[in-house]
């Protein structure tokens, strides 16, 4: 089963700034290249902070304004980052739990190598009904559960998975359902399923 990883949606062609890049400088990348936020690298690339638009709002309505200050006094520090093999869904729960709408992704030495945002992720889960059927039937059924492609009626409208049909065992529904739910741009999932016998999945000698 797949599970989309962060390193497949992000954006690797990041703008980025040093911490002596002045303000006015980040407003006119943040203007140029349509973007609400740019990460602040040290010297070896690695992540020290992201600049937001509502950093410099902020800054230009203090009274002092925001002209002569830099991106590292301007910056929410220390950043919030993910991997690239983070999950997507891991890194929108992340964004969601602390209300940004971009994360810097880095490599293990904490390098700079791309950026996630809440754009890449809605335009992730924003898959076609027909995508999510296909997946869930050839990477699940198929290819995990070891089943025929037929060997469960299923139909996806507006992201809502249904399925239907007779399964061999009680936990062959349960895990069925489980990894339905956990597949990329599924909102919900029912069930209509049955079982021939209770007992597990797979079998404890498979």
């Amino acid at each position: 089963m797949k599970r989309r990883r962060v390193g497949g949606v992000m954006t690797q062609d990041v703008v980025r700034a040093h911490g002596d890049t002045p303000a006015g400088e980040l407003a006119r990348w943040m203007a140029e290249w349509g973007i609400s936020g740019v990460p602040v690298v040290d010297a070896d690339d690695r992540v020290l902070g992201v600049v937001c638009a509502a950093d410099l709002e902020r800054a230009g309505r203090a009274a002092d304004g925001c002209r002569d200050r830099s991106a590292a006094a301007l910056m929410s520090a220390p950043a919030r980052t993910v991997r690239a093999d983070d999950s997507v869904v891991r890194a929108a729960r992340l964004m969601s739990a602390h209300a940004i709408g971009r994360l810097p992704v880095v490599d293990e030495e904490a390098r700079l190598v791309g950026m996630l945002t809440r754009r890449d992720v809605l335009r992730l889960f924003a898959r076609s009904d027909e995508e999510i059927r296909e997946e869930l039937t050839d990477d699940i059924l198929v290819r995990t559960m070891w089943l025929g492609p037929r060997s469960v009626q299923v139909s996806v409208r507006d992201g809502v998975v249904t399925l239907g049909g007779c399964l061999d065992t009680s936990g062959q529904v349960a895990a069925l359902v489980r990894m339905a739910r956990q597949l990329d741009g599924v909102t919900a999932v029912i069930s209509r399923l049955g079982h021939r016998r209770e007992g597990p999945w797979p079998p404890p000698d498979a």
